[in-house]
């Protein structure tokens, strides 16, 4: 049935496939010689015709029929979809192929999951194969003519030795209008349950694995029962069809000689054969042929599967490998390289020749590179202090919440300020201690500084509101002319601390560069902590009785330019 060629085109040479143009069986010749001298006696018949049968005034006729159908012929696109078509053919072709059910990988596992050296034991392995091997022949002579014909029966299955008799009742007892190829593989499953129950399959591992097997080899044979159900779209295969057909009907008529002497365009030589529309005719119409004879490899062509040799190539091998095989093993021994560190196969003289090639190491191995470009550049110091900082002066948060606002935007802006600080993790400000993790129980940790917190923080003059609410918003009382100053002086060292959490001294110019990003608000206090003092609630209005400008050296020099504009604002 398969042609094969592989060995002939082992290695490439000069006219390595002009040796298959001379084959015969399975080629190209063979499928389309048929076709192809019906095609070329039709031309000639009409090529005769036209010279020798017909009138003058005919003749003028078939003259312009000719140039019509050479015209319109090549809108026809036969190349575009003759090429889909047999992309799909092929792709589908060899996917049955590996479809067909193999037993080698269940005959493995129950081999190696069934136990038992005695009759029984035998028994139970050689039914198990023999049941997935039935399974096999009724899905194959259910797709393949060749297989059918070797089996048109159950019958000839029971005298085949794939059925016994009574197995063969009770396959005709259970009434189905559908293929009942899935039968064996159930008698399989119950089998191997019962084999675990008897402690054949030693544990439940063992079974899934037959399980997992059987219902991959079951799966392919439901693979193929479904590829001959569902074939190509019919209309696909009638559209390609009827475009290569009608195409070359068209060349017949349009790809003949005419007279020169009536001087048509394109006609300046007369010749008795087409050659070129011959051979267009061969490639066009072959490829065809390759997808006729592809689309159902399960037939009696030269290139279809050899079926019925897989039928007993499978059943002799998994019978050998679950009952000869079985428990048969070889006597261990030591290998001959066994105390050579770099063992290597010997070669023969006509392979010895390939100890001389190095081994691939990498496609970059053979690289190399002028000295001077391997030499390591040192890398440029990146200047921490060039980043900005993230701390804002408490000058701008006290203008922020400066005294005298209206009382409805004094309140939205605090609600703000508590939303923000009611959505700080409490995981963050809890404070642990990296010794913890260790057997030591001296601790070596410090707890970090404790920042200063918002609530604690004086941003304006306290007064208390009075009654009135816009009085209270702009009033200035005197009497706390002492306590502005002491309240003053605290500010500022809370500024000083919030933008020195590290308890740095300032230096000239301003303070050092931050180590970290530390945020707007405190996260080190709690969250049930307050957040403003109670003077600085909703609703109270404060003015300060004079303004105080912070110091423009104490800050860094990313914040002179805001600062300044908006103390002079």
């Amino acid at each position: 049935m398969t042609v094969t060629y592989t060995s002939r085109v082992a290695n490439a040479r000069f006219g390595g496939f002009y040796k298959l143009l001379l084959l015969w069986r399975g080629s190209i010749y063979k499928l389309l010689y048929k076709e192809f001298l019906a095609f070329f006696a039709t031309y000639l018949g009409l090529s005769l015709t036209y010279r020798f049968v017909l009138a003058e005034e005919q003749k003028r006729y078939f003259e312009k029929l000719v140039i019509y159908c050479d015209n319109y012929a090549n809108l026809i696109p036969v190349s575009f979809v003759l090429g889909f078509y047999v992309t799909l053919v092929v792709n589908r072709w060899w996917s049955q192929y590996t479809c067909v059910p193999m037993p080698d990988r269940l005959m493995c596992a129950i081999s190696g999951s069934v136990h038992g050296a005695d009759e029984r034991g035998r028994l139970y392995r050689r039914t198990l194969m023999r049941y997935s091997s039935l399974s096999a022949v009724l899905i194959l002579r259910s797709v393949s003519t060749a297989v059918f014909k070797r089996f048109p029966t159950i019958d000839h299955v029971v005298e085949a030795g794939f059925m016994t008799r009574e197995e063969r009742k009770k396959y005709e007892n259970l009434s189905s209008s559908y293929n009942k190829y899935w039968i064996p593989c159930i008698w399989f499953t119950n089998l191997a349950a019962q084999a675990r129950k008897e402690g054949r399959v030693r544990d439940n591992s063992a079974l899934k694995l037959l399980m997992e097997e059987l219902n991959h080899f079951r799966a392919n044979c439901s693979m193929l029962f479904h590829y001959d159900w569902i074939s190509v779209p019919l209309v696909y295969t009638q559209v390609v069809t009827i475009a290569v057909y009608s195409f070359f009907v068209a060349c017949l008529i349009g790809r003949q000689f005419l007279d020169p002497a009536q001087g048509y365009t394109g006609h300046d030589l007369d010749l008795c054969v087409p050659v070129f529309t011959l051979l267009q005719f061969f490639f066009y119409v072959g490829w065809l042929k390759v997808a006729e004879q592809l689309i159902n490899p399960f037939g009696e062509d030269d290139d279809d599967f050899e079926t019925n040799l897989l039928i007993d190539r499978n059943f002799q091998v998994s019978m050998m490998a679950v009952d000869e095989m079985y428990d048969d093993l070889p006597l261990l021994e030591k290998d001959r390289y066994w105390d050579a560190s770099n063992p290597r196969a010997p070669y023969t003289a006509a392979t010895v020749f390939l100890l001389h090639q190095p081994s691939f190491q990498g496609s970059t191995f053979d690289i190399t590179l002028p000295k001077e470009d391997m030499q390591f550049q040192p890398l440029e110091e990146i200047e921490e202090e060039l980043e900005p900082s993230r701390h804002v002066p408490l000058h701008l948060l006290n203008r922020l919440l400066a005294p005298g606002l209206a009382t409805g935007s004094f309140g939205r802006r605090l609600s703000l300020l508590r939303r923000k600080n009611s959505c700080v993790s409490e995981a963050s400000t809890s404070y642990s201690c990296l010794c913890q993790d260790t057997q030591s129980t001296d601790c070596s940790c410090e707890a970090p500084a404790r920042r200063l917190p918002l609530s604690e923080v004086p941003f304006a003059v306290e007064q208390r509101a009075g009654e009135g609410g816009e009085e209270a918003g702009h009033g200035v009382l005197g009497s706390h002319q002492e306590a502005w100053a002491e309240e003053s002086e605290l500010a500022q060292r809370s500024q000083l601390s919030m933008l020195n959490p590290d308890g740095a001294a300032p230096v000239a110019g301003g303070f050092p560069a931050p180590r970290e990003m530390a945020p707007l608000v405190d996260t080190s206090v709690a969250r049930d902590a307050p957040f403003l003092p109670s003077f600085l609630q909703p609703g109270d209005a404060q003015e300060p009785s004079s303004r105080s400008s912070p110091p423009s050296a104490g800050y860094p020099p990313w914040l002179q330019k805001p600062i300044h504009e908006e103390t002079t604002a």
